[in-house]
């Protein structure tokens, strides 16, 4: 990682690679991509992206691709059809612009959790997607957090697959949070979520509890036990993503008034805060929300208690390791 910085950081790399390196922002993260831009001195392709008066995604591109290696970044985020349409026009457009290759990068990976057959019938959208993207044209795939990790299986082309922990973890140390609260634990809001709560506890040297619940149906949760002693201790709720909020809220009363923890904060990669996610988060007993943005956050969630914390770095080092074919092992850590 320390090398990959360093390229980074040389004043040279826009003027070397300009003529070969293209970055191209859908709607749904401008802003990221924007700050991704600024740490690699490349600027932001040109392109339109809009759409016509029935509906449909219209792409532009603005400039010649021929050659080049393109990157376009996107989440499928809110709206995510409309968000993914622009993905595959995107790519479609460069693959016929002769473009030499195409690597989709999706901070936020829409409809990852349908990944299986719940009941009969179902469908498996997620391997739908990932074929879409395929179809479309991308030759690369790079991500951050997929829900489930095993998606990464359902593309036939390479996907690089980076985590949100160490970005979480970092910047809460550079808080001197673990300073300021001596007796954290770490708390999995999920059986599901064990994995991922572990690796974050284990560099740290901290306990871990988890929350055990049940879902009587989708996007509804009922707390049946808390599994670890969080009496009088802070507790940090470590997930993937925040959708409805209903999750972390009721682990986090669970945690209060069951376990009677004494401070209750919370983390997790993508904010996905649908539906009325925002209001309960403001009534919750929750202290802190720490959030990436890999999900563009609008002006009206914007609130006190959630802390945006930036991914720029990490997917910057990402797409300069992709371009130059270096290796991205240490960027996973």
């Amino acid at each position: 990682m320390v090398n990959n910085i360093k390229t980074l950081n040389n004043k040279n790399f826009a003027n070397t690679v300009n003529k070969k390196i293209k970055l191209f922002s859908g709607n749904t993260s401008k802003q990221l991509a924007q700050k991704i831009s600024d740490q690699i001195q490349v600027p932001i392709a040109c392109m339109s992206v809009g759409k016509f008066s029935d509906g449909e995604c219209s792409v532009s591109i603005g400039e010649s691709v021929r050659g080049c290696d393109t990157f376009v970044i996107q989440s499928t985020s809110d709206p995510v059809n409309d968000s993914l349409m622009e993905l595959l026009v995107i790519i479609d457009a460069l693959k016929r612009a002769s473009a030499a290759r195409i690597t989709a990068v999706m901070p936020y990976f829409g409809y990852a959790r349908q990944d299986r057959k719940a009941r009969s019938r179902d469908p498996i959208t997620a391997k739908l997607i990932a074929d879409l993207i395929t179809t479309a044209g991308a030759d690369r795939v790079l991500t951050m957090d997929l829900h489930a990790a095993q998606l990464q299986g359902f593309f036939d082309i390479p996907v690089d697959h980076l985590y949100g922990i160490p970005v979480l973890r970092n910047y809460l140390k550079e808080q001197r949070f673990f300073d300021e609260h001596k007796d954290v634990i770490i708390v999995s809001p999920d059986v599901g979520s064990v994995s991922r709560a572990r690796q974050f506890a284990t560099k740290l040297n901290l306990p871990i509890a988890i929350v055990d619940k049940r879902r009587p149906k989708p996007n509804e949760m009922e707390v049946m036990n808390i599994v670890g002693d969080v009496a009088g201790k802070t507790c940090l709720i470590v997930d993937d993503m925040i959708d409805t909020a209903g999750t972390i809220v009721k682990g986090a009363e669970a945690l209060l008034n069951v376990g009677k923890a004494k401070n209750i904060y919370a983390c997790c990669t993508h904010g996905v805060l649908s539906g009325q996610a925002i209001n309960k988060i403001k009534d919750s007993c929750i202290k802190k929300m720490f959030i990436l943005d890999t999900i563009q956050l609008p002006s009206v969630k914007k609130i006190a208690k959630i802390v945006e914390i930036s991914v720029d770095k990490i997917f910057a080092i990402a797409i300069n390791s992709i371009f130059f074919d270096l290796s991205l092992s240490d960027v996973f850590e």
